[in-house]
């Protein structure tokens, strides 16, 4: 009988903490990740990430995800983002990426010499219709292939 009652409670305790993860989940739309080469970002080599916007009457919040090594020789990071909407329309920004403060220290979260960066990209925005939307990023600093950028990725978020 205790046999069955702990074997009961070990599913009841699964089913619980697999509907808490799903649940926090529900409101990521999308969260792409793409892993760069050791020898380092090259100016050519543009990350794409397409994403299906089925609600457009909704608040979103759009991050960029950096990760890069402690030696990164740079305080920042420029991006060119090519944006391609469902009906065709291109639209380009350069966007900054502040990875460390004035004193020159690291932000975002950091184990040994690897430092993880989500970076708001824009708050409570609005989708102007649904369909796939295509973000193209391409590295524009002056350094080409730029060293010590580990990974580069998207997350788009309902707002809460």
């Amino acid at each position: 009988m205790i046999h069955l009652q702990r074997n009961f409670f070990v599913f009841l305790s699964l089913v619980l903490l697999s509907s808490a993860f799903v649940s926090c989940n529900s409101n990521v739309l999308t969260s792409q990740i793409t892993k760069l080469p050791e020898e380092g970002w090259d100016e050519k080599n543009k990350l794409n990430f397409t994403v299906d916007v089925t609600d457009n009457k909704v608040y979103y919040n759009v991050f960029l995800n950096v990760r890069h090594a402690d030696s990164y020789p740079f305080s920042n990071l420029f991006v060119f983002l090519t944006t391609t909407n469902p009906s065709g329309k291109v639209t380009i920004d350069t966007l900054e990426c502040i990875l460390a403060n004035k004193k020159g220290e690291w932000q975002g979260d950091g184990t040994g010499d690897i430092w993880d960066n989500k970076i708001p990209l824009k708050q409570n925005l609005i989708f102007p219709q649904t369909g796939k939307y295509t973000f193209s990023f391409q590295q524009g600093m002056r350094l080409n292939p730029l060293p010590l950028i580990m990974d580069f990725g998207l997350t788009i978020e309902k707002n809460k």
